[in-house]
């Protein structure tokens, strides 16, 4: 059997913009150190339909929001793949029939009967795993947000441009009908021109017990579960939906449910190519636990073009009754919005507007909004077209939420280059743009 061996380093890896690439370009390491290998024949033509034009999905992450995925779409469902045998067994019994179960994702993308794949891994794991699909001919929605670093977001970038592939992020909160009409709204100049938005969220939690390190449980690979994120003994408090209160792992409520908040602000004020010119940020420091996100954490981002700060607060302070969303202000007025990502509510002068025009604002009965985002996946996956939450939008969009904990960390404002990604007068931020990886995980 002929192979392809995917091998380097991201110090060599054009794909985040910055350096030379050769054709073959990407490596991940197996639990016992063997190159990924992919058949010559798993590269599949563009646009290349299921049987009976069914688009057969794989699946890379099956606890949680992973789960969910597989109740919307169970007849399209043709694998698994979880690194901890108990949750993807569970996840298999959600289906009413077998479907190849793997630990490995590679293996997965080693089905010729597999059209996309749905990755719904903990966030280190985005990257590397979008990547490798893209390269082994797979149309891919992957969960938000996007990225852990910058420079692995443009790198998801150019290898969904270069290999052709369609990509959705999971912030179904676009395709939402009260976002919509959100849009159309503000757009209309409502509220006259945006010039600031006031996000507020519940704050992030202080916890976790450093006395339960010990050996992981025999369900669960560790080394795989870990692997570009840096080495760490097993913590159960650190997995599985624990990682998000970890900087190095998930990296607080700003990298989660901020992904869903600015994903509208974004989509609303068309940032989705651009982003801010000045972050400044703050927070409390943890002083028990193994949990370190700030707490108290405030940001501030300063647009240039158009004229624009948003400031993210947690806790902050609510404007409405509901743990998180955003005030709009604009020249002529303000609006409220609550949540951001499968629930939008609208305050009372939007919805007479949907109203007078004839617009749905409400999700339709029994079908949550990340539905809304696989069809959509779906439909451009058919036509080739770009779908609404693509993965430049989505890169930039996480780019907002990385910035912040980077000037939290730097413990000053930073200057952005949004066109070029970089910090022109700031060698030290530069460095924390991207990662090596660890060991053979790696861009």
């Amino acid at each position: 059997m002929s192979v392809t061996v995917l091998n380097s380093s991201l110090k060599d890896n054009n794909l985040t913009g910055q350096r030379t690439i050769s054709r073959r370009s990407f490596i991940a390491g197996t639990a016992v150190a063997a190159p990924m290998i992919l058949s010559s024949g798993v590269l599949a033509a563009n646009g290349r339909p299921g049987a009976n034009d069914r688009i057969v999905t794989g699946h890379i992450g099956v606890g949680g929001k992973g789960s969910s995925h597989l109740k919307s779409i169970p007849e399209n469902v043709g694998a698994l793949c979880d690194v901890d045998s108990i949750q993807v067994e569970k996840a298999a019994t959600l289906l009413d029939r077998k479907v190849p179960i793997y630990s490995d994702y590679r293996h997965l993308l080693e089905r010729k009967d597999i059209d996309a794949v749905v990755i719904a891994s903990p966030d280190h794991w985005h990257a590397l795993m979008m990547i490798h699909a893209c390269q082994a001919g797979k149309d891919v929605y992957v969960e938000k947000p996007a990225c852990k670093y910058i420079e692995e977001g443009r790198a998801m970038v150019n290898a969904a441009k270069k290999y052709k592939r369609v990509v959705q992020v999971g912030s179904q909160g676009r395709n939402h009908p009260g976002a919509e009409t959100l849009r159309k709204f503000l757009q209309d100049g409502m509220i006259g021109r945006v010039t600031r938005v006031e996000c507020w969220h519940n704050d992030n939690p202080v916890g976790g017990d450093p006395l339960k390190t010990g050996n992981p449980p025999a369900n669960l690979d560790w080394d795989m579960w870990l692997g570009p994120a840096q080495g760490r003994p097993f913590n159960p408090d650190y997995c599985h939906k624990n990682f998000r209160w970890i900087l190095d792992l998930g990296g607080g409520q700003i990298r989660d449910r901020g992904a869903h908040v600015f994903n509208l602000v974004s989509w609303f004020l068309d940032l989705d190519r651009t982003g801010p010119s000045e972050i400044t940020a703050s927070g409390k420091r943890p002083t028990e636990g193994i949990w370190n996100c700030p707490t108290n954490f405030k940001v501030s981002y300063e647009y240039k073009k158009p004229n624009l700060t948003i400031e993210w607060s947690q806790p902050g302070v609510r404007a409405a009754d509901f743990e998180f969303g955003a005030v709009y202000h604009g020249t002529k007025g303000k609006t409220i919005v609550r949540g951001g990502d499968g629930r939008v509510f609208l305050d009372e002068q939007v919805e007479a507007y949907a109203q007078a025009n004839n617009l749905e604002y409400t999700l339709p009965k029994g079908v949550p909004a990340h539905s809304l985002n696989l069809q959509n996946w779906f439909d451009c996956i058919k036509t080739r077209k770009t779908p609404i939450m693509d993965i430049e939008s989505g890169h930039r969009v996480a780019s907002m939420c990385i910035l912040a904990n980077l000037a939290y960390r730097l413990e000053r404002p930073i200057e952005w280059n949004a066109r070029r990604e970089r910090f022109d007068k700031d060698k030290a931020a530069n460095l924390l743009l991207g990662s090596p990886g660890r060991g053979k995980y790696h861009i």
